[in-house]
């Protein structure tokens, strides 16, 4: 690989002008294809399969309305005689009338006609059906329904927007993007010290990212694609890219230091950082791509977009950044902003300190980070899943205002109402069946009340919708759920009628439950692929063992963290958590992915210069000292970029982006920091010479990848020796 990299660097140094048009042409081509086709992404979270999604499918025959777009239009009044009062009543009419003729909109019932008012006469919901599914309403139906509810506004009423059409989620708030692209450009700054050379990786990590972005959007108009999946292909897709670039523009400044040409030190540093960057970014895909285990495929759409960001950014560090390279040449090191010495003369740098501190104590190093990591994951114990609605969004927003207006007038449970079919085509009295099952409901002591069913006579199909006494957050509300599944036989031998539980409260909840139940499998075959990977990378046993551990330490603490703030409400008023609550229910499992890939990002860097200082003649823990000092420095400015990356989302007040964002630069921040930097080098340094053991019999069958370039680079300096010299 290190010599197919290395030629790859050298042709596209030679063939800038070409590569640069290639990757000016693709942006320009897919950018079009972007504006041509881009479609609407989707705010619906299906996974087919569960008994909430597969009874949604099978009634929408008979009740059509119930796959369809809904909406609620709350209005309140504190007036005296609140929203009953004459004037209250003819503006809500009028509101609703006009709501019902918005093009696009099925029904607008009149609330005084459904009994949608509160009991203290403050709140009325106008319950809005539109005439076609979710994904369909546009913004401009949105509007015009918004539009039409001003005469109740102008008749000093409070109106509010919420249900499915108004809970909009993942969407991406310019200034967090902008805001980490500020923090990571500081980093690299203080890190390469020359405006030139910190403008690189932003620069390719920029171009990237709008080659995957502009891809994704086109496929949109031809796939169903999750609204999170493009916000995780822009993280991931940001945060890699910078890192990837500066890995190589890392090694390609230390051969100019070394007295190379500026080509042979792009076509070197292509080599080698280069084949860390390509066996990184193949984990990071694989990881993605191995979200498709947990079989939900809204989960496997974000893997493969995220993945296909990670492709492009490994592409465009080894083709688009040897080709900047020939422009700049060695005017990489202009604009500096503070002198860079090309040596260290001698001085012991602070990594090479830390990594002297920690082989001279390694057991109390690695007891210490065990203990602070262990006291980090506990709360992960108490996770809970689900997924956010209405409740869930930022205060002060439509559809929040909405749902608390609700919850105060009616009580928790209307913002979580269950829908339980009864197919009684085949009970000897249908009629009396439903009517025995709705009894048997309201019986429940979960239950605060059941609305009046909707009757299909051809079919002997029923719609009872059922209203519990808790919102769709709480625990009780699932354990309702499971209670009126659990009458399921008692119902049928009593009454001959089948039943089904679906509705937005109850598919959240199968979705939670199957998404906790992917979660063994997925860290099984994230586990397995990393052992693969490593023991091919570092030929050794121990080494993909303390990797795989340092993982799991990692995703326990940093899931530890996402409990205690955003299910616990630890950190409220420094961070703006929209509401304390279920963490949503695919942030663990994502998390794994992600933060899989990155980990072995670190693990690649650090414990491959420990074993190139090993197999050079370094003493064990020298050489894990001296792989410290190579790349503490690099590791530390990638971390802390990622961190600004993906730390920039958690000051939006998305409900999904923000504790995502937050997932991730606190794993970034525990497994680069606490990890990588001193649990690895400790661990190391107790094993020594056996880190390096590898069984003979693997050593005969397992391919060496060449990670470092160490066979390439020694076939250059032959070659380079041989040459005859010039007179």
């Amino acid at each position: 690989m290190a010599t197919y990299l290395y030629r790859l660097g050298r042709h596209c140094f030679r063939r800038r002008r070409a590569v640069l048009a290639v990757w000016v042409a693709l942006l320009i081509a897919i950018g079009g294809a972007a504006g041509a086709f881009a479609g609407k992404t989707s705010d619906e979270f299906k996974v087919p399969g569960t008994e909430a999604q597969a009874t949604l499918d099978r009634i929408k025959g008979t009740f059509p309305e119930q796959g369809h777009g809904s909406a609620q239009v709350v209005f309140a009044a504190d007036a005296p005689g609140g929203i009953a009062s004459p004037a209250s009543a003819k503006a809500v009419g009028e509101a609703v009338a006009r709501i019902a003729h918005v093009p696009g909109v099925a029904a607008a019932p009149d609330p005084y006609a459904t009994g949608a008012v509160s009991p203290d006469g403050k709140v009325a919901i106008a319950l809005v059906s539109f005439d076609h599914k979710l994904a369909e309403v546009t913004d401009q139906q949105r509007d015009a329904v918004r539009a039409a509810a001003e005469p109740a506004r102008a008749a000093g009423l409070d109106v509010a927007f919420g249900g499915d059409a108004y809970n909009r989620f993942a969407q991406i708030e310019g200034g967090s993007e902008a805001i980490g692209l500020v923090v990571a450009g500081l980093v690299l700054v203080i890190t390469l010290g020359t405006l030139v050379a910190a403008g690189l990786p932003l620069l390719t990590a920029l171009v990237g990212v709008a080659v995957a972005m502009a891809g994704l959007l086109a496929l949109t108009g031809s796939f169903e694609i999750i609204t999170t999946a493009p916000v995780l292909a822009l993280m991931v897709g940001l945060a890699v890219g910078i890192d990837y670039a500066l890995f190589i523009l890392f090694r390609y400044r230390r051969h100019l230091d070394e007295g190379l040409e500026p080509e042979e030190s792009a076509a070197r540093a292509t080599a080698t950082a280069g084949s860390a960057v390509v066996f990184a970014g193949l984990t990071v895909v694989v990881a993605l791509a191995g979200l498709a285990v947990a079989g939900v495929p809204f989960l496997t759409v974000m893997g493969l977009a995220a993945s296909g960001a990670v492709v492009v950014a490994v592409l465009v560090a080894i083709t688009l950044l040897p080709a900047v390279l020939g422009f700049t040449g060695r005017a990489i090191d202009r604009l500096p902003i503070w002198k860079r010495a090309l040596t260290t003369n001698g001085k012991v740098t602070l990594g090479e300190r830390w990594a002297r501190f920690v082989v001279r104590r390694p057991l109390p190093v690695l007891l210490v980070g065990l203990a602070g990591l262990g006291a980090m994951a506990v709360p992960a114990a108490s996770l809970d899943l689900g997924l956010p609605g209405g409740g869930s969004q930022a205060v002060g927003t439509d559809a929040r205002k909405a749902y608390d207006l609700v919850s105060d007038g009616f009580g928790p449970g209307f913002n979580a109402p269950l829908v339980v079919v009864v197919d009684a085509h085949g009970a000897p009295h249908p009629e009396q069946a439903v009517k025995e099952t709705a009894g048997r409901l309201q019986g429940l002591k979960g239950v605060q009340t059941l609305l009046p069913p909707k009757v299909d006579q051809a079919s002997g199909t029923a719609l009872l919708p059922v209203i519990p006494k808790t919102g769709p957050d709480d625990q009780a509300t699932v354990a309702l759920v499971g209670e009126i599944r659990d009458q399921r036989a008692a119902i049928e031998s009593a009454t001959g009628a089948s039943i089904a539980v679906t509705g937005t409260a109850a598919a959240n909840i199968d979705v939670s439950d199957k998404l906790g139940q992917a979660l063994p499998p997925f860290v099984a075959v994230i586990v397995g692929i990393a052992l693969v990977l490593l023991a091919l990378a570092f030929r050794s046993v121990l080494v993909p063992l303390k990797a795989v551990l340092g993982f799991l330490l990692s995703i326990l603490a940093s899931l530890g963290a996402v409990v205690a703030v955003y299910q616990w409400g630890w950190l409220d008023g420094l961070i703006d958590v929209p509401k304390v609550g279920p963490v949503v229910s695919f942030v663990p499992i994502l998390l794994i992915g992600v933060l899989f890939g990155l980990a072995m990002d670190y693990e690649l860097f650090l414990v491959s210069g420990m074993k190139e200082q090993y197999v050079h003649g370094k003493a064990p823990r020298e050489a894990v000292v001296g792989g410290v000092k190579g790349g503490a420095r690099v590791v530390t400015a990638a971390a802390l970029i990622m961190i600004s990356v993906f730390g920039a989302f958690v000051l939006g007040h998305d409900p999904i982006v923000q504790p995502i964002g937050f997932a991730l630069a606190v794993g970034v921040l525990v497994d680069a920091f606490v990890v990588r930097m001193a649990l690895v080098p400790a661990a190391m340094a107790l094993f020594g010479r056996a880190a390096w053991w590898f069984p003979k019999r693997l050593e005969k069958v397992v391919p060496k990848v060449d990670m470092e370039g160490e066979q390439l680079i020694a076939r250059l300096e032959r070659d380079r020796a041989e040459e005859p010299v010039k007179v």
